[in-house]
């Protein structure tokens, strides 16, 4: 069974249980300045969740394109990408534990044909306060679902503390199944009054390897030696947040994520994820280039960092919103994985010319019927990675420069963190180097540095992205209308070629990025100026209709990202000026908008400029 097997079966099962099927959404969320890149299925759900009515109706299925940074150091312990597809289901106040819990073991045993004696499952202990209770409408499901399936399914004593941890004892795992735990089974999104949260139940399957006692003397599901493997988490939204506390919804949701990559690897019995067939065109690749085997002198962690990162920079760049190579925001994190495949790609000796575009084809012809936009954007992708390759060469030359001005034996964090800021010197590269020629590097130094960089960064960011278009604050809704009245007028101005390639949007102004491949003239910018102010001068009704995405394509509504659009849709209309697909908040009328001014144009990336606006 192939990977598209798996993905195919799952949306099949789910539709044939009355779930819409719903497209991916963009990699790079719109119009929200709260996350870099979509990291799960749910994030481009949340106000569905949180209460308005989906048009598709109130139970959802999906397999969503997801990014996470954070895991860019864990790619190479066989189990971990930053890429990944989430397989997808929601109920949006429909139905809830039961059901969900049964299907989802159904489908794993009767579609996948999974072993049920090597299933596990988590659930929530309670809170401390005992304000939420024991999940044991979960645990009386899932007993009742093993026994079932013939399976004993005792309850293992309960993890109070660190989740990592687990409960400090030996485990019966030939009868014990469903184990407690506290920090590791309540979902919530933030903090904040208003945000959702709630028990969930996640699924491990038993790999069957040794224990290793590195991560403590006994095992258990939630243990990091890698026995266990989580496959899915089923989440149940039943608690909102107050002032006062969790106070329990009327409406309750479901929301479940699978990883396809690691039902794939466990329903193939791989090793690696990196076995599986979403992979296993790209390692053939990367042996041809290289000349060395994957499995051969401790190649795989090298092997697996570079098909990692290439898919990752490959869905990035080639997504429909995608961005090129940069030293800010998602660009950087493309930067920084292809850098970083490079500097593998170095160890392996692989020294062809344009090596990283010849990966990405993989890609391309392993996914684009699933995924078109990569098909769409291959000619991006190819002179995005060849000029990061050539940029990186000629980096590489200048950092060697600086390097072998280092005369001492040890290289100071200091040394070895300017290398990296400087000259795009991953740490590896710079102790590589040091190993060749017999020297060693102050890591700690290294890592207190870049823990100082890390706190300045988030604390521009902070600032950068106060306010951002998903507070719906009236400030930002205005400056959100004014970016639809923008795009219009740059296509007026400039052409019918333009299209929106990104935005960010606060209450103090629009950031808004779009295809053209020159610097405006102040006379373009004046008159995209003129235009806007008209436009806002004629008072302007704004409305918006549901239909369908055919519907909306024959009315003329712009719509840029095809892929991330649901069945049915909301154009929103400036009468007589501008028709868009949109779900974001708008103003009723232009005259609420005030004054329109361009205060900054500048180059984004390659072929993509961008403009920086307000309202006065």
């Amino acid at each position: 069974m192939t990977a598209s097997d798996i993905r195919q079966k799952y949306l099949d099962f789910f539709s044939a249980r009355g779930h819409a099927l719903l497209p991916s959404a963009s990699l790079l969320p719109e119009n929200d300045s709260t996350l870099l890149f979509t990291n799960s299925g749910m994030f481009p759900l949340v106000s569905y969740l949180a209460g308005a009515p989906h048009p598709a109706g109130k139970r959802l299925c999906n397999s969503q394109k997801c990014f996470r940074s954070e895991d860019i150091d864990e790619v190479g312990d066989h189990r971990h990408n930053t890429f990944f597809e989430m397989l997808g289901n929601w109920s949006l106040g429909n139905y809830f534990k039961e059901e969900q819990l049964n299907w989802w073991f159904d489908f794993l045993v009767s579609e996948l044909g999974l072993d049920p004696q090597r299933l596990y499952q988590t659930v929530y202990v309670g809170s401390a306060d005992g304000k939420i209770p024991r999940d044991e409408e979960s645990i009386k499901a899932l007993q009742s679902i093993f026994t079932r399936l013939g399976v004993g399914a005792e309850v293992g004593p309960d993890t109070l503390g660190l989740g990592e941890e687990g409960p400090g004892l030996d485990l019966d795992f030939s009868n014990q199944r469903i184990f407690a735990y506290r920090d590791k089974n309540f979902w919530r999104r933030g903090d904040a009054v208003g945000e959702l949260g709630g028990p969930d139940s996640e699924t491990f399957y038993d790999t069957g390897r040794a224990h290793d006692p590195a991560f403590g003397p006994f095992c258990h599901p939630n243990c990091d030696c890698g026995r266990f493997l989580e496959i899915g988490n089923s989440v149940f939204m039943q608690y909102r947040q107050t002032e006062t506390g969790w106070e329990e919804l009327v409406h309750k949701n479901v929301d479940f994520g699978g990883g396809l990559e690691r039902l794939a690897m466990v329903v193939g019995q791989k090793e690696s994820i990196f076995e599986t067939t979403l992979f296993s065109k790209l390692i053939a690749k990367i042996a041809d280039l290289s000349g060395v085997n994957f499995k051969a002198d401790d190649n795989e962690r090298a092997f697996e960092i570079i098909a990692d990162h290439i898919k990752a920079a490959t869905f990035i760049v080639g997504d429909d919103q995608g961005v090129a190579p940069s030293n800010t925001d998602q660009g950087y994190i493309v930067r920084r994985l292809l850098r970083r495949a490079m500097r593998y790609g170095r160890q392996l000796n692989i020294n062809n010319d344009d090596w990283l575009s010849s990966l990405a084809q993989v890609v391309i012809a392993d996914y684009a019927g699933v995924y078109p936009e990569l098909a769409r954007n291959q000619e991006f992708i190819k002179e995005s990675f060849s000029q990061e390759e050539k940029k990186f060469k000629r980096t590489l030359e200048k950092g060697l420069i600086e390097f072998n001005k280092i005369k001492t034996q040890e290289i100071s964090g200091a040394e070895a963190f300017n290398l990296y800021q400087s000259y795009g010197f991953p740490l590896e590269i710079t102790e590589e180097l040091a190993r060749e020629r017999g020297l060693t590097v102050d890591r700690i130094g290294f890592e207190q540095e870049f823990v100082k960089h890390q706190e300045l960064s988030r604390t521009a960011s902070a600032g950068k992205f106060k306010g951002g278009l998903a507070d719906s604050s009236v400030a930002t809704t205005r400056l959100h209308t004014a970016a639809h009245l923008l795009l219009e007028a740059l296509r007026r101005v400039l052409g019918a070629e333009v299209f929106q390639k990104g935005s960010n949007i606060t209450a103090e102004r629009l950031r808004f990025d779009f295809s053209y491949d020159k610097k405006m003239s102040p006379e373009e910018l004046a008159e995209v100026e003129k235009i806007v102010n008209q436009v806002i001068g004629q008072e302007l009704p704004v409305a918006y209709s549901e239909m369908s995405l055919s519907e909306a394509r024959e009315a003329g509504a712009m719509g840029v990202f095809d892929s991330k659009y649901d069945d049915r849709v909301r154009v929103y209309e400036v009468t007589g000026f501008s028709k868009e697909i949109c779900g974001g908040p708008h103003v009723s009328n232009t005259k609420e908008l005030g004054h329109f001014r361009i205060i900054k144009e500048e180059s984004s990336s390659a072929g993509v400029r961008r403009i920086k606006a307000i309202l006065e």
